[in-house]
């Protein structure tokens, strides 16, 4: 509205300058109003101007957060996809190498049982009398008169040597499965993988410590085999620890045959024992230091056999693992022996 739209057409000069004043009055109200509005809505504006681009920083600090969210939850799907891929990887190669190990002891269980039924079938043990093969005197209480009684085992082990030619002897042991040939080597690790034919074969086999002398004359023989699971090898030693195997004596008594000699031995201790090589010592000084020796092996027995041992005896030690840490130990005297015929 212009300023002259206040003003009437007919109107007295005083009347015109009070409408004027009026008009002018009005019109600067008016503008002040206008001025008013306009500094409100641009209040209005800047403020929604600001309250959009709080909004639009916002928005964009919760893209960013939202981003780095998302990337952080990529990352934990990744690491997670790494570990669950990585135990994936680790329990299939258990798998693998359990039914690699399976199949490898039922191979080593079916050629060493082959081997055991080849000896058995080439090689007779006979068992063979002899009265007048008393080792020495004992009280007439002692179990050793019992014993006494009991007949050789005699094997021919010139033939055995034409199978493998480090056969030093025949081993039985009443109420087990220990019934083989006994070989020594250079070394008491061979054996350990290797059977009776020299193949490879995890199930080893009977072996006589490399230090003692081959015809069982040392203070200490020692003789060695796996426990294998199947009971073969010296798997079934662990009889050994029933009551019902060694409070029945028939069970006490092992008998050796060697290409020149047959012998008879009879338990005097059974026990199991964390690994160590004091049992297995082969030397002694003196015959104090055995007797301490003697004393020492009677003394761990888990069963009082009731049989003496002094500084003149000869002894054989079977050794076999009872689990990775411990070893199943058996001692015996020797009680008879007899010299083959040439």
């Amino acid at each position: 509205m212009d300023k002259k739209d206040y003003i009437p057409r007919h109107a007295d000069k005083e009347d015109t300058i009070e409408i004027y004043n009026s008009v002018i009055i009005q019109y600067l109200k008016d503008m002040k109003d206008k001025e008013i509005k306009e500094a409100k809505r641009k209040e209005e504006d800047s403020k929604k101007s600001t309250e959009e681009r709080v909004k639009q920083l916002y928005s964009e600090d919760n893209n960013v957060k939202k981003k780095k969210v998302v990337t952080k939850k990529k990352k934990k799907r990744r690491i997670k996809a790494w570990v669950w891929t990585f135990f994936i990887i680790i329990f299939l190669g258990i798998i693998i190498y359990s039914l690699y190990k399976i199949v490898s002891w039922k191979k080593d269980n079916l050629e060493t049982s082959n081997i055991i039924n080849n000896i058995t079938e080439d090689v007779e043990v006979e068992e063979k009398e002899d009265t007048n093969a008393v080792l020495a005197s004992e009280p007439s209480s002692s179990d050793y008169w019992f014993y006494i009684n009991y007949p050789f085992i005699d094997v021919d082990i010139n033939k055995l040597k034409g199978k493998n030619p480090d056969t030093v002897g025949f081993i039985n042991v009443n109420n087990t499965n220990i019934n083989y040939p006994v070989v020594q080597t250079t070394d008491n690790d061979y054996y350990l993988t290797h059977s009776y034919d020299k193949s490879y074969n995890e199930a080893g086999w009977v072996f006589l410590d490399y230090r003692n002398n081959s015809d069982f004359n040392n203070k200490n023989s020692i003789i060695y085999a796996h426990s294998r699971l199947d009971k073969t090898m010296f798997g079934s030693l662990s009889k050994v620890f029933k009551n019902s195997w060694y409070t029945n004596k028939e069970n006490h008594i092992i008998r050796v045959s060697t290409e020149k000699e047959n012998t008879l031995w009879e338990i005097f201790s059974v026990y199991k024992i964390k690994e160590e090589s004091y049992y297995i010592t082969t030397d002694f000084r003196s015959d104090t230091e055995f007797t301490n020796f003697l004393n020492t092996m009677k003394g761990r027995s888990i069963y009082d056999f009731d049989v003496s041992v002094k500084a003149s005896d000869k002894i054989l030690t079977l050794s076999t693992c009872y689990s990775d840490t411990e070893r199943t130990v058996v001692h015996a005297k020797l009680i008879k022996i007899s010299t083959k015929e040439e």
